[in-house]
């Protein structure tokens, strides 16, 4: 096929040997598949701002971290210098949450490399060397949507416990190989602790999981994964191998205000208490 021209610099400087063939066009990206020496890779070339389909939304950029304060008052003012390290610091972020995912034992595709925009990684492929496709193409028995479902959950929990949402998952954004789902496009993941709408993005991810496989096991339309991992993620309590149940009971039993103001009296008291006894021994 003909070179892309995004891909010509990739060829020039060796890294890339040959492009196969367009594997797929995103509302982010376009994706080739691409010989490396020996290797069959994948090249996810990002498309410019103005055509991709999927705005860089306040609600991801939240709490991303930007060293260089030049560049974050570039990109804060909104110049076209700041719009450009913008997109270069939207591009890293997938970068940056696979190999902190793959670290973590997250199952993502490997990346290799990442140069003007082009993401370098592997190609996730079935038992037969093909392109792996996507959860959305597969037909599965209620058994198989149990075991994929349980098994995404326990990936979104290790997310979390690594500090990361998602923030965009669904059945268009999992790949299945021949061991299982493999999770991909994350160029919107955002830091669990540091944007405010996590727990939002966290419990949307969950519940399209749950909205897919439900189709083929109903039962889990009524499970509530999200919120019960949120709950003990915010008091410190989840961990990569916690067992949840899938249930989450809010607590709607209304405040006894009247305890509550007994217990900050009792303790103004103790307090005061505290202080009339230092005076009366202090030395004079």
């Amino acid at each position: 096929m003909k070179t892309p021209k995004r891909l010509e610099p990739l060829i020039d400087s060796g890294l890339v040997d040959d492009v196969l063939r367009s594997l797929k066009s995103g509302k982010e990206a376009a994706v080739y598949v691409v010989r490396c020496g020996t290797e069959i890779c994948c090249a996810k070339v990002y498309k410019e701002a103005d055509q991709r389909g999927f705005r860089q939304n306040v609600l991801y950029q939240e709490g991303r971290k930007v060293r260089n304060s030049r560049r974050a008052r570039a990109m804060e003012k909104g110049s076209r210098y700041g719009r450009q390290e913008q997109e270069s610091a939207w591009q890293n972020a997938e970068v940056t949450a696979l190999y902190r995912l793959a670290n973590a034992g997250i199952r993502v595709p490997k990346p290799y490399n990442f140069i003007d925009g082009v993401l370098l990684m592997e190609l996730i492929t079935d038992a037969d060397g093909n392109p792996a496709p996507r959860l959305n193409d597969l037909e599965m028995t209620a058994e198989q949507a149990r075991a994929y479902h349980g098994f995404l959950i326990g990936q979104i929990v290790r997310m979390l416990c690594d500090g990361l949402v998602h923030g965009d998952l669904s059945e268009y954004n999992v790949l299945v190989d021949c061991e299982g789902p493999v999770i991909i496009d994350l160029p919107q993941a955002v830091d669990a602790a540091g944007n405010n709408n996590a727990r939002m993005m966290l419990e949307r991810d969950v519940a399209n999981m749950a909205a897919y496989f439900g189709r083929f096991a109903p039962e889990l339309l009524r499970t509530d994964y999200g919120r019960e991992m949120w709950k003990l993620y915010q008091s410190g309590e989840l961990h990569p191998e916690t067992k949840l149940t899938g249930h989450f009971k809010d607590s709607s039993k209304p405040a006894d205000v009247r305890s509550v103001m007994r217990e900050i009296d009792a303790a103004r008291e103790e307090n005061q208490e505290r202080q009339r006894y230092a005076q009366s021994t202090a030395i004079p």
